[in-house]
């Protein structure tokens, strides 16, 4: 395992992480919680220090997966981050069409951080971030609620989600911010100055969607029909043509470097991602220990120069066509 050290935070973390919204259930299917443990375990197990979940995946359900799978293990050893402030479980009445609202307020995050306690059957949080900006609520205010947590010793970190960088300077100016949490990936790179910014301020970045929703893994080989709530039909653009046939050229390029290297997809995505400076660690989905297996694997290589030279010119010559494909 390769682990990087954060400078706002000083801690030292492994360039993979273990991301939970896919077992949290949130339409992507089946999940089976027995398997969930296993593989979260199985990561822990493989060096990975760090697990990442919020209320919104699955209701509190991932979050109370995630504290069972820490059971038998030293919690001083394993960084915990969850979320706040946009999910089915804020102190709001009032819900959007994807089932969650966005609340921001002091007393809101001070409730919901008692509530992730709860469900993670833990006495203290890592990294707590805001899951989305609350437009509605002064970032003052926020980040006031985040600045009482920290004095209570019920987290140890603030990290913000879906920010820009305006917005991370405004809660900057009563808080200090440790992490991010944006997309990125090969077929997302919406984020890419955001994060070199954040790393050169001593914000390390936390990436989420890192296999792309599983399309950089080589499961999908002709454009999916998902169940009417899974996020990918709306979250990510690419399943859907004319961006998929795109990125099937970007797979052409990873099945030749799989067939040089003996590796799979999954490890050359990781590594594409986790070999840059400004990825701090690639939250991964897991949803069972031979998944586990196969990521933590991923650093006991790495990609060539040449060989992410020519990922990066096929991500450039397909994915940013006109631009878009570098967003969500």
């Amino acid at each position: 395992m390769r682990y990087k050290h954060f400078r706002n935070a000083n801690v030292d973390v492994s360039a993979l992480a273990v991301g939970t919204w896919a077992i949290g259930g949130s339409g992507y299917g089946e999940v089976n919680e027995k398997d969930s443990i296993a593989a979260i375990q199985a990561m822990f197990d493989g060096g990975v220090n760090l697990v990442d979940t919020a209320p919104d995946y699955g209701v509190g359900y991932s979050e109370t997966v995630v504290g069972k799978a820490l059971k038998g293990y030293d919690r001083s050893k394993i960084l915990v981050s969850t979320k706040c402030g946009a999910s089915a479980l804020t102190l709001k009445s009032a819900r959007t069409e994807r089932g969650y609202s966005r609340d921001g307020r002091y007393e809101n995050i001070l409730y919901e951080c008692e509530q992730s306690l709860r469900r993670l059957d833990t006495d203290y949080i890592d990294f707590y971030f805001v899951h989305w900006p609350d437009l509605d609520t002064p970032f003052s205010e926020t980040m006031d609620a985040m600045n009482t947590l920290k004095r209570q010793g019920k987290i140890r970190f603030v990290g913000l989600s879906n920010f820009n960088r305006e917005q991370i300077l405004t809660c900057e100016k009563v808080c200090k911010i440790d992490a991010i949490q944006p997309p990125y990936s090969m077929v997302v790179r919406r984020d890419e100055d955001l994060m070199k910014w954040c790393v050169q301020h001593g914000i390390n970045t936390f990436t989420y969607g890192s296999l792309g929703a599983g399309i950089l893994t080589g499961a999908f080989r002709e454009p999916p029909v998902f169940g009417p709530k899974d996020p990918r039909n709306f979250f990510y653009p690419f399943f859907k043509e004319p961006r998929f046939s795109k990125v099937m050229k970007v797979l052409d390029v990873m099945d030749k470097i799989a067939a040089d290297t003996g590796k799979t997809l999954p490890q050359i995505a990781i590594n594409w991602s986790t070999q840059k400076d400004y990825v701090s660690t690639a939250l991964c989905g897991v949803r069972n220990p031979e998944e586990a297996a196969e990521n933590c694997s991923t650093f006991d290589w790495s990609l060539s120069d040449e060989q992410i030279k020519a990922l990066d010119d096929a991500i450039e010559k397909y994915l940013d066509f006109d631009g878009t494909d570098r967003n969500i």
